[in-house]
Protein backbone atom coordinates (compact mmCIF):
# COMPACT_ATOMS: atom_id res chain seq x y z
CA UNK A 1 0.00 0.00 0.00
CA UNK A 2 1.45 3.28 -0.70
CA UNK A 3 2.00 5.71 2.12
CA UNK A 4 -0.09 8.29 0.40
CA UNK A 5 -3.52 6.38 0.81
CA UNK A 6 -4.94 6.47 3.83
CA UNK A 7 -6.29 3.26 5.05
CA UNK A 8 -8.37 5.29 8.32
CA UNK A 9 -9.37 8.73 9.34
CA UNK A 10 -9.90 9.71 12.35
CA UNK A 11 -11.84 13.35 13.51
CA UNK A 12 -8.90 13.54 16.08
CA UNK A 13 -5.82 15.66 15.81
CA UNK A 14 -2.82 14.09 14.98
CA UNK A 15 -1.05 14.06 18.76
CA UNK A 16 -4.18 12.62 20.17
CA UNK A 17 -4.29 9.61 17.26
CA UNK A 18 -0.56 9.42 17.78
CA UNK A 19 -1.00 8.54 21.10
CA UNK A 20 -3.88 6.27 20.56
CA UNK A 21 -1.91 4.14 18.28
CA UNK A 22 0.80 3.92 20.11
CA UNK A 23 -1.79 2.68 22.65
CA UNK A 24 -3.36 0.18 20.73
CA UNK A 25 -0.16 -1.64 19.12
CA UNK A 26 1.67 -1.78 22.35
CA UNK A 27 -1.28 -3.48 24.08
CA UNK A 28 -1.33 -5.80 21.11
CA UNK A 29 2.43 -6.47 21.37
CA UNK A 30 4.14 -4.49 18.40
CA UNK A 31 6.79 -2.03 19.26
CA UNK A 32 6.54 1.63 17.93
CA UNK A 33 9.04 3.86 17.11
CA UNK A 34 8.35 7.20 15.93
CA UNK A 35 11.14 8.44 13.74
CA UNK A 36 10.02 11.73 12.65
CA UNK A 37 7.96 14.83 13.79
CA UNK A 38 6.82 17.58 11.27
CA UNK A 39 6.17 20.17 13.63
CA UNK A 40 10.24 19.38 15.29
CA UNK A 41 11.51 19.55 11.47
CA UNK A 42 10.08 23.08 10.58
CA UNK A 43 11.82 24.51 14.32
CA UNK A 44 15.06 24.46 11.99
CA UNK A 45 13.48 26.30 9.04
CA UNK A 46 11.39 29.00 10.93
CA UNK A 47 10.73 30.76 7.80
CA UNK A 48 9.38 27.99 6.38
CA UNK A 49 5.25 28.37 6.01
CA UNK A 50 2.52 26.01 5.39
CA UNK A 51 1.37 25.64 1.56
CA UNK A 52 -2.14 25.31 3.40
CA UNK A 53 -2.37 28.10 5.38
CA UNK A 54 0.72 30.33 4.60
CA UNK A 55 1.10 31.43 8.64
CA UNK A 56 2.59 30.18 11.78
CA UNK A 57 -0.72 29.21 12.87
CA UNK A 58 -0.34 25.95 10.94
CA UNK A 59 -2.16 22.73 12.70
CA UNK A 60 -0.51 20.61 9.94
CA UNK A 61 1.00 17.89 11.42
CA UNK A 62 3.17 14.74 9.83
CA UNK A 63 4.60 11.74 12.44
CA UNK A 64 6.45 8.82 10.69
CA UNK A 65 6.27 5.62 13.20
CA UNK A 66 8.23 2.39 12.56
CA UNK A 67 6.05 -0.78 13.67
CA UNK A 68 8.10 -4.05 14.61
CA UNK A 69 6.94 -7.19 15.77
CA UNK A 70 9.11 -9.61 16.86
CA UNK A 71 12.42 -9.92 14.46
CA UNK A 72 9.78 -8.34 11.39
CA UNK A 73 11.40 -6.00 9.37
CA UNK A 74 9.35 -2.76 10.13
CA UNK A 75 5.96 -1.08 8.63
CA UNK A 76 6.10 2.42 8.16
CA UNK A 77 2.86 4.22 9.88
CA UNK A 78 2.64 7.63 8.64
CA UNK A 79 -0.36 10.11 10.58
CA UNK A 80 -0.91 13.03 8.62
CA UNK A 81 -3.37 15.51 10.65
CA UNK A 82 -4.83 19.00 9.78
CA UNK A 83 -7.85 20.98 10.79
CA UNK A 84 -8.47 18.28 13.86
CA UNK A 85 -8.89 15.44 11.25
CA UNK A 86 -6.08 12.55 10.84
CA UNK A 87 -5.29 9.91 7.98
CA UNK A 88 -3.36 6.80 8.33
CA UNK A 89 -1.30 5.32 6.12
CA UNK A 90 0.98 2.08 6.02
CA UNK A 91 3.86 0.53 3.69
CA UNK A 92 5.04 -2.54 4.92
CA UNK A 93 8.12 -4.48 3.54
CA UNK A 94 7.38 -6.55 0.49
CA UNK A 95 6.79 -9.86 0.87
CA UNK A 96 3.67 -12.60 1.48
CA UNK A 97 4.69 -12.73 5.09
CA UNK A 98 4.65 -9.05 5.25
CA UNK A 99 1.28 -8.33 3.94
CA UNK A 100 0.09 -10.65 6.91
CA UNK A 101 1.84 -8.03 8.99
CA UNK A 102 0.58 -5.34 7.38
CA UNK A 103 -3.12 -6.52 7.94
CA UNK A 104 -2.27 -7.54 11.96
CA UNK A 105 -1.61 -3.97 12.13
CA UNK A 106 -4.39 -2.08 10.20
CA UNK A 107 -7.01 -5.14 12.18
CA UNK A 108 -5.29 -4.04 15.24
CA UNK A 109 -6.22 -0.13 14.81
CA UNK A 110 -9.43 -0.53 12.99
CA UNK A 111 -10.31 -3.05 16.32
CA UNK A 112 -9.11 -0.65 18.56
CA UNK A 113 -10.05 2.98 17.50
CA UNK A 114 -13.68 1.41 15.59
CA UNK A 115 -15.68 3.66 18.53
CA UNK A 116 -14.13 6.87 17.01
CA UNK A 117 -14.62 5.81 13.89
CA UNK A 118 -17.11 8.26 11.79
CA UNK A 119 -20.02 5.51 10.65
CA UNK A 120 -19.49 6.68 7.26
CA UNK A 121 -15.79 6.08 6.57
CA UNK A 122 -15.23 4.39 3.61
CA UNK A 123 -11.76 3.52 3.17
CA UNK A 124 -9.06 2.99 0.02
CA UNK A 125 -9.47 -0.68 -0.05
CA UNK A 126 -13.30 -1.19 1.01
CA UNK A 127 -14.23 1.58 -2.37
CA UNK A 128 -11.79 -0.45 -4.55
CA UNK A 129 -13.29 -4.03 -3.46
CA UNK A 130 -17.03 -2.85 -3.88
CA UNK A 131 -16.02 -1.23 -7.89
Amino acid sequence: MSALIPFLTLDRTCEQVKALVNEELTNSGFRVVQTFDLHVARLAHPDCTCPNHGTDDCNCQMVVLLVYKKKSDPATLVIHGQEGRSWLSLTAPEGRHNQRFETAIQGTLRSGLSNLLPRAEVTYESAQSAV
